[in-house]
């Protein structure tokens, strides 16, 4: 099964999946990272695994429908089974959606259906929650609001900083995220 890593910005969690399907925990071929930034981190934490980097803005492509269509002519050329979106920071669309609908997964900073959307730890942090979370869910054509596959809740204690936080939650999805996946491929493989 060929994957594609979608993601904008820096690549934490990216380079763990990386890692972990190079590594065959994760079973399946890491066949592309697709950044929509080309200035993004997460390209530079792709080059030690020397895999294919796409990388082209909505601006390039003149508008958003032309993007989402060159997005699923590289899919294709790719012959990418499963799309994986790792910090990626924009809606999928129908281009992309038709061709690979329930075989899209995101990772959302939240324990949904709370706090949908960007900014999530953010807003949590702002109003004060006793806890958040993060979500693995399917994507559809809403925001973040696919069918739910896994969640773990993330404590938001009174003497925290909204660094304090966001290192939890990154902790929780380095772990949560590769065992959904592994999980969920390995069913998809059978």
């Amino acid at each position: 099964m060929k994957i594609a890593i979608f993601a904008s910005g820096n690549g934490s969690n990216f380079e763990v999946l990386a890692q972990k399907i190079i590594g065959g925990e994760i079973p399946g071929e890491l066949a592309l990272l697709f950044c929509d930034h080309p200035d993004a981190y997460v390209i530079e934490r792709s080059r030690k695994f020397q895999i294919p980097v796409v990388t082209f803005t909505v601006k390039a492509c003149g508008d958003k429908q032309a993007y989402e269509e060159k997005i699923a002519q590289v899919l294709e050329q790719y012959k990418i089974d499963f799309i994986v979106l790792a910090g990626y920071m924009r809606v999928i669309g129908q281009p992309v959606l038709s061709k690979y609908e329930g075989r899209i997964v995101n990772l959302h900073p939240a324990y949904l259906p709370a706090y949908p959307g960007l900014h999530a730890i953010e807003r949590a942090f702002a109003d004060g929650v006793a806890q958040t979370g993060v979500t693995v869910h399917y994507i559809d054509a809403g925001l973040d609001s696919g069918p739910i596959i896994a969640q773990k809740h993330v404590p938001l204690y009174s003497d925290d900083c909204l660094e304090d936080l966001e290192a939890r939650i990154h902790a929780c999805e380095h772990k949560l995220y590769p065992a959904v996946l592994k999980e969920l491929l390995s069913k998809k493989g059978e």
